[in-house]
């Protein structure tokens, strides 16, 4: 399983345990909200100035080892 930054926000809460808190440890402290849900991952990490090409990689490690 990988995940890509045009996923949904609500998506990738739902697809694995481990997401949400590595989204909310890189400063996503929103995930709650519903306008959140449905925005991709790509516009989270640029409304909280996050590199997303980085934290997809991250979060794909993470997914690969499980």
């Amino acid at each position: 399983m990988q995940i890509d930054k045009e996923m949904l926000i609500g998506a990738l809460l739902e697809m694995d345990e481990n997401i949400p808190p590595m989204l909310m440890r890189a400063g996503m402290h929103c995930l709650g909200c519903p306008a959140s849900q449905g925005e991709s991952l790509e516009e989270a990490c640029q409304v909280h100035g996050i590199d997303c090409e980085v934290l997809v990689s991250q979060i794909n490690e993470v997914l690969a080892d499980r």
